[in-house]
C-alpha cells in the first residue's frame, strides 16, 4: 500500500511539474522535497577572490518596474558587501599599525574609503540577467553584479598613498593583505 502511495504522489508531482512549466528549474532530491534553483545565485556567483559580487530579485506586473526592482536590490546588496569589506580592511589595517594620532587616522581613513567606493562602485559588471513571467502574469528579473576587487584596491591604494598624514604609515602590501583576509572572512 505504501509503495502504490509513494508511485501515485511521484505520478502526480511529475504531472504537476510538466502541466506547470516553471520558469524555475526543478531538481527533485527525494519524495518529500523539491529543490528550486533560482537563476542568478548558486556558487558561480557568490564573492571570491577576485570578485565581490551580490544577486537578487525583484517583481512586478510591469517589466520595467521588475528589472528596476533587481537593479536596486542587486546594487544594494553589493554596495553593502562592499562597504562591510572595505571597513573590516581599513578597521585591521589600522589595528596593526601604530600611529601617534589614531582617531585623526582613523576618519581620514573612512573618508577616503567612502569616496573611492562611492566612485568605483559603479564599476560594477552584470554576471548575469535573466527575465521570468509568472502564471500570475507577473515579470520577475532576476540579476548578478560583480565588482573587480583590484578595481577598488587600487584607487584606494592611490589614495592613500596621496595622503600626507596616512602615507607615512602605509604599507600596500600589509593593506592588500588585510583586504584579501577581510574579503575571505566576509564570503
Amino acid at each position: 500500500m505504501k509503495n502504490i502511495t509513494k508511485t501515485l504522489l511521484v505520478i502526480a508531482l511529475a504531472i504537476n511539474f510538466i502541466a506547470c512549466k516553471s520558469k524555475e528549474n526543478v531538481v527533485k532530491s527525494d519524495d518529500q522535497e523539491v529543490e528550486i534553483i533560482i537563476p542568478c545565485s548558486g556558487e558561480k556567483y557568490r564573492s571570491d577572490s577576485k570578485y565581490i559580487r551580490a544577486s537578487s530579485m525583484g517583481e512586478s506586473q510591469d517589466m520595467t518596474i521588475a528589472k528596476k526592482k533587481a537593479r536596486n536590490n542587486t546594487l544594494q546588496e553589493l554596495a553593502s558587501k562592499v562597504q562591510t569589506t572595505v571597513q573590516s580592511v581599513v578597521d585591521n589595517y589600522q589595528n596593526s599599525t601604530e600611529t601617534q594620532s589614531g582617531e585623526n587616522i582613523s576618519k581620514r581613513f573612512e573618508a577616503l574609503t567612502r569616496e573611492v567606493v562611492d566612485t568605483e562602485l559603479s564599476n560594477y559588471i552584470t554576471a548575469c540577467e535573466k527575465l521570468t513571467k509568472t502564471k500570475k502574469g507577473t515579470f520577475r528579473s532576476y540579476l548578478a553584479y560583480e565588482i573587480e576587487i583590484e578595481s577598488l584596491l587600487e584607487p584606494l591604494s592611490s589614495k592613500i598613498s596621496q595622503d600626507e598624514v596616512l602615507r607615512i604609515d602605509y604599507n600596500y602590501e600589509k593593506f592588500k593583505k588585510n583586504f584579501h583576509d577581510a574579503l575571505n572572512k566576509n564570503k
